[in-house]
């Protein structure tokens, strides 16, 4: 049974037609345990959308709903706005120890709204206190959240257009590749800060995904992440790095600039570093430009203390170690091998694979093509969700405590979904 079998359903006459997800999938889900989600009717469906990469250690991970279980019953606050708790104080000292001091990182932490975007407007706000300028830099096809500021700094023109007011105060480049590498890195950045002539006011900050996930699994080289950090550190503005879907591992290391060697001068988290989808947001920077005044940036729910608890948990259960980075990264060469595969078996669609990790986007030739590949995934029990500027980009985020067998087993459904796809057009 489908939400079409109910006529009309509550979905349909109650909620808003601004639902997406819901119709792609079109079931009422009632359970979810590790990788898998299950219908009302106990139909399970593995899932490769992870709530977005809120869900980088399963559904229902039993360690920490132990943890949390454990702090509800002994009526531990939930809702404390910013006051000091036991709950944010063990947050706090363990995020010290397990990966701020073993990455020699001084950050500050920030606790926003929980929620990525109201980590970039924190990130934005502060960026322009601190300078005195208004100007932020982002990239061509960048995603960075829902709000007005946040909107401003992202690419896609209908996520743009749903502001409905002009997004100001912003300024795109184009991102690693996206000129095809027919001229040398940052080369129209460079001119434009060395004309007075440009237009260009003296940006305040550089915003940047190390990989675009919204914006269709676009990876920046190493490379290309050091000369912009050079570049910005040469025009004295600030660089932040978004890693709201990337961080908490999902490249591997915890943070995704890690591996090129870089230390940001703001950072925002978000999605899974709760670990359980509880809503958490965290902004971080270095400690001189810590220039808040009390209440400056504040929100009703930033202490969701359950966050802090199970954060708190995933931490100590996968951070203490580099088991997981480990198994990430071995896993990516088991995925990065099965796309190869897949990729020179159907050279006929024109399907490309690229990614980092536990992220990995394939890309057609069409936005069609990509969405019945996802909905062939869904018929035969695989949760997928397309990206990209025209949804070309099927875009695979396995949580990264799948097993081996759930990592094949999705991997051999997204073949044969390809497949199915690749036959429907040539038939």
């Amino acid at each position: 049974m489908t939400l079409t079998d109910i006529a009309p359903s509550v979905f349909e006459t109650v909620e808003s037609e601004v639902r997406s997800y819901c119709r792609a999938w079109p079931v009422v889900f009632e359970q979810a345990r590790g990788s898998r989600l299950y219908d009302e009717h106990g139909r399970p469906f593995l899932d490769f959308f992870a709530g977005a990469g809120s869900l980088n250690y399963g559904h229902n991970n039993p360690v920490l709903k132990r943890a949390l279980l454990d702090y509800l019953a002994g009526d531990g606050v939930t809702h404390g706005l910013d006051m000091s708790t036991t709950a944010k104080r063990d947050f706090l000292e363990t995020f010290r120890e397990a990966i701020l001091e073993p990455r020699a990182l001084p950050y500050k932490v920030m606790f926003p709204g929980p929620t990525g975007t109201n980590a970039v407007e924190a990130a934005l706000k502060l960026a322009r206190k601190v300078t005195g300028r208004e100007t932020v830099v982002s990239f061509t096809n960048a995603f960075h959240g829902m709000s007005l500021g946040s909107l401003a700094v992202t690419g896609n023109a209908t996520k743009r257009a749903g502001a409905g007011v002009p997004l100001n105060h912003a300024a795109q480049m184009p991102f690693d590749h996206y000129l095809g590498g027919l001229t040398p890195d940052f080369l129209w950045f460079e001119k434009l800060l060395a004309d007075p002539g440009s237009g260009l006011d003296h940006p305040a900050a550089v915003i940047v995904e190390t990989v675009q996930g919204e914006g269709g699994i676009n990876v920046a080289r190493a490379e290309w992440l050091r000369g912009l950090a050079d570049l910005c550190r040469r025009h004295e503005m600030l660089l932040i790095v978004d890693d709201v879907q990337m961080g908490c591992g999902r490249t591997g290391d915890f943070f995704s600039f890690e591996e090129a060697g870089i230390t940001p001068d703001i950072v925002t988290l978000s999605k899974s570093i709760s670990g359980y989808g509880l809503p958490m947001a965290l902004c971080l920077f270095r400690p001189e430009l810590d220039q808040w005044q009390p209440g400056e940036h504040n929100g009703t729910f930033r202490g969701n203390n359950p966050a802090f608890v199970t954060a708190t948990a995933a931490l100590d259960t996968y951070w203490r170690d580099g088991a997981l980075r480990d198994r990430t990264l071995g896993r990516a060469d088991r995925v990065e091998r099965a796309l190869g595969d897949l990729c020179g078996d159907d050279g006929r669609m024109g399907v490309g694979y690229r990614g980092r990790g536990l992220v990995w986007g394939l890309e057609f030739a069409d936005g069609e093509r990509a969405e019945a590949v996802c909905r062939r995934a869904f018929e035969l029990g695989l949760l997928l969700e397309t990206s990209g500027p025209h949804g070309e980009v099927v875009k695979l985020l396995p949580p990264l405590t799948a097993t081996d067998d759930e990592l094949d087993e999705g991997l051999g459904i997204l073949a044969r979904s390809v497949r199915h796809a690749a036959d429907r057009v040539a038939a």
